[in-house]
């Protein structure tokens, strides 16, 4: 057995832990694996390889990889290799190495992608061009020299299989892996570098500035990468703890280069980081344009105060059996949690993944694909006594049908407490990028349930304070967010806000409508009684 063979065996045994997680599939577009179905002991990995003048190591540091193919962890490996624009012999080396591969076997894991920068772009860069053709559950980024080992990698995919990780980071610093003995001043800039970055994201990294850095394929492309050098590394460390990811970190193997070996990252890279750290520790651009709505929805949370007081308004009707229809991040979900049965649910792989995170010290809740519009899309065998629908329905062409969705859905009974936005005339840019079909009056939404078969039992009124807010920004300005010197605001204010609204002179911004479905019992009983007298 050779070493490398060895190697991969020892990390395969590695982490064997009792307790089963599964597996989130890639596509997020339906409902999540039920335990049920046991656990998924295999995955496939998305190798990122940027290459710039290597024309020495990148053959030797893509044979490398070849052992990846032997991991009963791998059911498949696809390597992206991006020549990122290189000046001297690389694409050469890799042309050479392309031409010594075996022709694909159907039956082989291993499959190569071969991409070209025409310039020097830099390593985001790179990595943002080999990402979109990544295909596999999970994405990693592999430099194309020799100072990483591939094998380290199967101890960070087991984190994946069994601890529902999001990411993964490989540490050069923490006990367990050998390193190379180098660059005493270089260890210390990476270690005020990684105390800064956990500063901001307050997560406690040991190696920010690490390369192997893991992460699910669905979660990472959600997120815009917006460096083009190195600084890649300490934003994508932001915006993972921003996105509230379960990350992980595991000691690796480091043989590291000197300067005259190759090793390029210089005192400029070190300037760049720590300007991306401030830089990125300030943004809350966290949400690709595909995940609409994200970065509203992530400043919102940065005002708890706000969002604790919607829940204490809903709070008094909500059951012990509760479906939350929309919980997008959820910034209601947590106010409103624990409780016996707790469904959130949301169509945007984005935010089922950010709610994914939040399962892991809750049993009792459950994560999954539910659109409001597609009674097919709701669970057939659970009983729930509240739904809860917080700025869905307005998103909704068909806001009967989903009223009658949600209908369904609940017990004889049952409450159905819905907020909306009020007042057609506030309509804006920012109902726009939010996805909003229309704002409502009282008549409208209490005509949608009674066609919907709901008996109406209150209209609340729901902050007042906020409507001058909305129409400067929606109306006036035509912002696509709010700033977050408004957002700190409207969390230091919300307490004077819950005092003045019931007395202010304003239209409400939101409405939320307590919905009660006929108790057939009841009915009977009632229907009964007055036949009888």
């Amino acid at each position: 057995m050779t070493e490398e063979s060895t190697q991969v065996e020892n990390s395969a045994s590695r982490y064997r832990f009792n307790k089963r997680r599964w597996l989130r599939p890639a596509t997020g577009t339906s409902a999540y694996r039920a335990e049920t179905d046991g656990p998924q002991t295999s995955t496939s990995l998305s190798v990122i390889v940027p290459a710039y003048n290597e024309q020495y190591l990148v053959e030797a540091s893509l044979e490398r990889l070849k052992i990846l193919e032997t991991s009963p962890l791998l059911h498949r490996v696809q390597v992206v290799v991006v020549n990122d624009g290189s000046k001297d012999s690389t694409a050469e080396a890799i042309a050479r190495f392309r031409s010594s591969l075996e022709p694909d076997r159907p039956d082989s894991k291993l499959q190569w992608t071969w991409l070209q920068h025409d310039r020097n772009h830099g390593k985001g860069a790179a990595i943002r061009t080999a990402l979109a053709h990544a295909e596999c559950e999970l994405v990693v980024i592999h430099d194309a020299d020799l100072e990483y080992h591939p094998w380290d990698l199967l101890q960070m995919i087991e984190l994946f299989l069994y601890e529902d990780a999001d990411a993964v980071f490989g540490s050069r610093f923490m006990s367990g892996g050998h390193k190379r003995a180098l660059f005493f001043r270089h260890a210390l800039g990476n270690k005020l570098l990684t105390f800064l970055c956990d500063l901001v994201s307050d997560l406690n990294l040991t190696d920010m500035e690490t390369c192997y850095k893991m992460v699910r394929a669905d979660l990472l492309k959600s997120i815009p990468l917006e460096s083009s050098t190195f600084d890649v590394e300490p934003e994508l460390a932001i915006k993972l703890a921003k996105r509230g990811a379960r990350v992980f970190e595991v000691p690796i193997s480091y043989s590291g280069r000197t300067y005259r070996e190759g090793k390029k990252i210089g005192w400029r890279d070190g300037a760049r980081a720590l300007w991306a750290i401030l830089h990125y520790g300030a943004s809350s651009h966290i949400y690709t344009d595909e995940a609409q709505g994200g970065d509203i929805l992530e400043r919102i949370n940065r005002a708890p105060r706000f969002n604790k007081w919607m829940a204490d308004v809903v709070r008094p009707h909500v059951g012990d059996r509760v479906l939350e229809i929309g919980a997008g991040i959820g910034n209601m979900s947590v106010n409103l949690m624990p409780r016996s049965i707790y469904w959130a649910t949301d169509v945007n792989p984005a935010y089922l993944n950010y709610l994914e995170s939040l399962r892991a010290t809750r049993p009792y809740m459950n994560v999954s694909y539910i659109d409001g519009a597609s009674g097919e899309s709701f669970p057939k065998d659970q009983n729930f006594d509240t739904v809860v629908c917080l700025n869905v329905i307005e998103h909704v062409p068909d806001d009967v049908g989903a009223l009658r969705n949600i209908h369904n859905v609940l017990s004889d009974g049952g409450t159905a407490i819905i907020l909306v936005p009020f007042g057609p005339k506030l309509f804006g840019s920012l109902d726009e990028v939010l996805g909003h079909c229309r704002r409502y009056t009282e008549e409208q939404i209490i005509s949608a349930a009674q066609q919907a078969g709901f008996q109406v039992e209150k209209i609340l009124k729901f902050n007042r304070p906020g409507v001058p807010a909305w129409w400067l920004n929606g109306k006036l300005m035509k912002r696509r967010t709010f700033g977050l010197g408004q957002i700190r605001l409207l969390n230091a204010l919300t307490p004077l806000f819950r005092l003045i609204d019931p007395w202010l002179p304003l239209p409400p911004l939101s409405i939320i409508a307590i919905l009660r479905k006929w108790d057939r019992q009841d009915h009977m009983l009632a229907f009964n009684t007055k036949a009888a007298s």
